[in-house]
């Protein structure tokens, strides 16, 4: 019992392990978001299998890092969710081209694991709330449900453009709106924020699958061709600009003084 107490707490995240929710959150979902569909094209189309064991690699050692981690912290946070990226379009795709199931087929199968983890989510933890994160299995439930996200995303974006004919541009238009219902019901009708949170975070996947997309993929069937490494590096970049922007500016609102500690100081 004494040894277990000891190990607990070294376990144990202490605090929420998530960034707060901003507009530079929805930014750099939808770079992280893009740059893993250009990614897995680019490492599924140029190297096969062994691609797919690099984007696995990738996945399970930036996980590890994340949960080794006691406190939030946006390199490692941003950099699984990366990897996920990238390995949960591997695994929509591998699903879809590999074993030949159909894109309705497989965004239903993942539609329902995410389904499915939201419920054993709230139902053992009573709490689907991003802000709670601040336990081990918490955690696990919260990388799960976006993991699974992930290849719903994938799924959807290549069902609307593909087999529903919405082509690249008409998936961004329609995504686009699906994210921004939750925003406006969120911020005009006081929609519950768990659930704006969750919809418009699940949207963001197949809008971000879109928009990389009709940048990677050739004139002939709608995109404009400039080739999946060059856009998934583009993206990769863009997204480092961002998180050491938001690490630099986070770590000054914590060190930079309130007003009550001037005073104390005074």
């Amino acid at each position: 019992m004494l040894a277990d107490n000891h190990v607990r707490p070294r376990l144990e995240p202490l605090a929420a392990k998530v960034p707060e929710i901003t507009i530079g959150f929805w930014v750099l979902k939808l770079l992280t978001t893009a740059m893993g569909e250009a990614a897995s094209d680019y490492l599924l189309s140029t190297m096969s299998f062994v691609g797919f064991g690099i984007g696995a690699a990738g996945f399970v050692s930036t996980l590890w890092i994340q949960f080794r981690t006691r406190r939030y912290n946006a390199f490692a946070y941003w950099a699984a969710v990366m990897m996920v990226a990238v390995f949960g379009t591997m695994a929509a795709d591998v699903i879809h081209h590999q074993l030949g199931v159909s894109f309705t087929m497989s965004t239903l199968f993942c539609a329902l694991g995410v389904a499915a983890t939201f419920w054993a989510w709230h139902r053992i933890e009573n709490t689907l709330s991003v802000h709670s994160i601040a336990t081990r299995r918490r955690e696990v439930f919260y990388w799960l449900t976006v993991s699974f996200t992930f290849a719903l995303g994938t799924a959807a974006g290549d069902l609307t453009a593909s087999q529903l004919h919405f082509g690249f541009v008409g998936s961004i238009v329609l995504f686009a709106i699906v994210m921004a219902v939750p925003a406006l019901g969120y911020w005009r009708f006081h929609l519950n924020g768990v659930v704006a949170f969750w919809w418009a975070y699940i949207a963001t996947r197949p809008l971000g699958a879109s928009i990389a997309d009709w940048l990677c993929k050739p004139t002939k069937t709608g995109g404009l061709d400039y080739g999946a490494g060059p856009v998934a590096v583009g993206m990769l970049m863009t997204a480092l600009v961002v998180v050491t922007y938001v690490a630099v500016r986070n770590r000054r609102m914590v060190t930079k003084p309130g007003p009550a500690q001037l005073k104390s100081a005074a």
